[in-house]
């Protein structure tokens, strides 16, 4: 059932999330906007569920259209569908088949979230359920508090789906700046600015009139970084994460100094990673205090199917953030498992708010169809019955 949509920019999709499609699809019809913005806003509600709005949206202007041509009124028709909601959140406690016990529990977690990753990635649900389950249970919280964002996923091509992981901690696919790979027990430090020599606010020209003042100005310069590295290594910092570019110069003086630097691009990155490790990003290359600096268990540089990749690791039940490394064969593969664990996730999200569980495979909406069914002709019998009284012919 997946589908091929290509979008504006022609990148394809492959897939089965009726959310990717209406992102990707340009929709012009005023009435199909309104159900794409009801699907929209269910995937940020809930983050799952969108095909059923889709299809339930249309299903109701179907209905909708064989009773207006029947000659009932708008506002009729309107009031008949609020008063069948009313009806169906009546019923809906009714029809209640399980209860999440333990919120904690990976296996109960995992049983509840396979029918979930079935219906999208059917064959490999067992396997992504453990996955989300133990990803999830790590981030919860003592107090019971969840935050999808805590949970990221990273795609390496290679090898087969069977192959992927769970890290407590972030994994970036990048290498570090310096001959240094590997440090346990890591003290970061994390810089939102280059890790360079600071340039002065105004444009200045500097006149040497000799060989031995250019020299002393640039002796000048390295004195200053091998100043600043040398603190910074006794300030306790062993691992410098830096927002901006690298020199030359510095990376020479951190491998003197035994430092490990790694740089990030995105800012995204830098505040995910300060939330890991509990660091503070500096705006300056200064020298961070104790509480500035971060902590983590291990932090090393690796290759992952030809991919390098750096992974900040906590210790067991210990990390604010996990990361689902995916392994697959293809792009668009990964994308697609991607798109179903992310429902997954936030499905777990809605079960923390609400334990109770409905049956599935149309199950629940076959038996609240036939409960509607019901109740409808038993109030359209009770209008019939009372139009005769007013008109005094029963």
């Amino acid at each position: 059932m997946n589908k091929m949509v290509i979008n504006h920019l022609e990148k394809l999709f492959v897939t089965n999330d009726s959310a990717t499609m209406l992102r990707e699809l340009e929709v012009e019809h005023p009435v199909a906007r309104i159900l794409v913005m009801a699907g929209n806003m269910q995937e940020q509600e809930i983050g799952d569920g969108t095909n059923l709005v889709i299809i339930f949206g249309g299903a109701l202007l179907a209905q909708a259209s064989e009773l207006l041509h029947a000659g009932l009124s708008v506002p009729e028709v309107v009031s008949g569908f609020e008063r069948a909601c009313e009806k169906a959140l009546e019923l809906l406690p009714t029809l209640v088949s399980y209860s999440l016990n333990d919120e904690r529990d990976k296996a109960e977690v995992a049983r509840l979230l396979s029918p979930v990753l079935g219906s999208k990635q059917p064959g490999n649900e067992s396997l992504l359920s453990k996955l989300v389950a133990l990803a999830c249970v790590s981030v919860l919280t003592s107090s019971g508090h969840f935050n999808v964002e805590n949970i990221c996923i990273t795609k390496i091509l290679g090898s087969s789906l069977g192959e992927s992981d769970v890290v407590q901690g972030l994994v970036f696919k990048r290498d570090v700046e310096t001959t240094v790979r590997a440090v346990t027990d890591a003290k970061i430090a994390i810089f939102s600015c280059p890790i360079d020599l600071a340039n002065t606010e105004t444009k200045g020209t500097v006149l040497l009139s000799s060989a031995a003042e250019l020299k002393a100005f640039s002796h000048g310069e390295e004195s200053h970084l091998d100043t600043t590295f040398s603190d910074l290594a006794a300030a306790g910092a062993n691992v410098l994460v830096s927002g901006g570019k690298v020199s030359d110069m510095a990376i020479h003086f951190a491998n003197k100094k035994g430092l490990m630097v790694v740089r990030l691009n995105s800012k995204w990155d830098l505040r995910r990673l300060c939330k890991a490790v509990g660091a503070t990003a500096l705006p300056m290359l200064t020298i961070p205090s104790p509480e500035q600096l971060g902590h983590c268990a291990n932090v090393s540089a690796t290759e992952i199917g030809e991919t390098q990749v750096v992974m900040f690791k906590q210790g067991p039940n210990k990390g604010a953030i996990s990361t689902i490394l995916l392994r697959g064969s293809t792009e668009n593969l990964l994308d697609d498992v991607e798109r179903a664990l992310d429902d997954a996730i936030n499905t777990y999200k809605v079960l923390l708010k609400d334990k109770r569980l409905l049956p599935g495979a149309g199950a629940t909406e076959m038996e609240l169809a036939r409960e509607l069914e019901s109740f409808g002709e038993v109030r359209m019998s009770c209008v019939i019955w009372k139009g005769l009284f007013r008109q005094k012919r029963f």
